[in-house]
């Protein structure tokens, strides 16, 4: 297994179509990842995800700072040394070879071709797959689902300390994602070795990860487990990132010492601000109710989407240009244009001001 450390690394691009104007991928980056631990590189696209997977896995120089394994520096340590298997989005299959001599590569560069059987059968064994049947075919007889399938026996079929993921699954059909998500887990856990995952899927995150690192903009906004990310937001902009349905956010102002919502009701702040201050209440679905009339704000329904298989109905609700989001049960029937009365629990509410996004606490 492998310890990964990142000190202060930074990456600049320069994108000639705009005559060499500087773009920062990564800024000061600093992080470390502890042996055998799995860690998801969560963020928006054009964040420096992959740019940072790239640096760790060496394909890429950074500008400044230093990448460490097992405390030993990057480029001390021969590429064929550093044990890592890289899955791409894309597959990155010859396409003149079959999938056996694809999966082969590596143990026959180290004259150990005799040992493929034995990969491909223990990562079928674990996944519950038979990808024996996909060895004599070549990338053009493949579904994408095969392609991903042989791409990760590749990565596997090798003497493996470090694991990389770029985004592996995002150009599979959703059905087949969910079951690649168990199959990978399996490895996983069979395997033992240290993971990065590069997403912006929060499914493929959670069912992966023991820490998730969120990313904005080249650099670490908050990281931790799923649930206290969820939970416990530094920002408005992690609290807006996770979490399906989207969280709700609300525009207030301080007033007597209060958030004030006007129509949407007053609410004590967790600490003082000064009066005319703005701050944003973040309120998830799942913490509004429907109460009966008069007990509540009343609202207009303009959407009623059904999710049948998280067995929940999301309404989109409006009241004078101000829209938000009702989590209900699914088996509660509500039509558009109908006027419901939402309860807000103030106690669920987070509050985050305005200007920096930072969370108030």
């Amino acid at each position: 297994m492998r310890t990964i450390t990142l000190k202060n690394v930074s990456k600049t691009f320069y994108d000639k179509s705009r005559k060499l104007t500087p773009v920062l991928a990564i800024k000061d980056f600093n992080l470390h990842i502890a042996d055998g631990e799995a860690v998801v590189l969560l963020g928006p696209s054009g964040c420096g995800k992959t740019t940072l997977l790239r640096l760790i896995a060496g394909l890429d120089q950074p500008d400044k700072g230093e990448i460490f394994y097992n405390n030993i520096p990057l480029d001390d340590i021969a590429i064929e040394d550093r044990g890592i298997g890289m899955v791409f989005q894309n597959y990155v299959l010859i396409p003149h070879w079959e999938s056996r001599k694809t999966v082969g590569f590596f143990l026959r560069l180290r004259d150990r071709e005799e040992e493929v059987p034995a990969h491909v059968n223990t990562v079928a064994n674990i996944t519950g797959v038979d990808i024996e049947s996909l060895m004599g075919r070549f990338p053009r007889h493949l579904s994408g689902g095969e392609k991903q399938r042989v791409s990760i026996a590749r990565a596997f079929a090798r003497d493996l300390e470090l694991l990389l993921f770029d985004e592996p699954f995002a150009n599979l059909d959703a059905k087949f994602r969910a079951q690649a998500r168990v199959e990978l887990k399996r490895l996983i856990q069979e395997f033992n070795v240290t993971l990065i995952y590069v997403t912006h899927d929060q499914v493929e995150a959670m069912s992966v990860a023991d820490r998730i690192v969120v990313i904005n903009a080249g650099r670490i906004v908050q990281s931790g487990p799923y649930q206290a990310l969820h939970d416990d937001p530094d920002s408005l902009f992690v609290a807006e990132f996770l979490g399906t349905p989207t969280i709700n956010a609300f525009w207030g102002r301080v007033s007597d010492g209060e958030w004030d919502g006007s129509y949407m009701g007053r609410a004590a702040l967790p600490r003082p601000r000064p009066n005319g201050s703005d701050v944003i209440v973040g309120i998830r679905p799942e913490h509004i109710k429907i109460g009966s009339a008069g007990s509540g704000i009343p609202a207009t329904i303009d959407r009623v989407i059904p999710f049948y298989a998280e067995k929940y109905t999301l309404l989109e609700v409006w009241l004078r240009k101000r829209r938000w989001r009702v989590q209900v049960p699914l088996d509660e029937r509500y039509e558009p244009g109908e006027t419901v009365h939402c309860q807000l629990a103030w106690k669920r509410a987070l509050f985050f001001d305005a200007d920096s996004g930072d969370r108030i606490r």
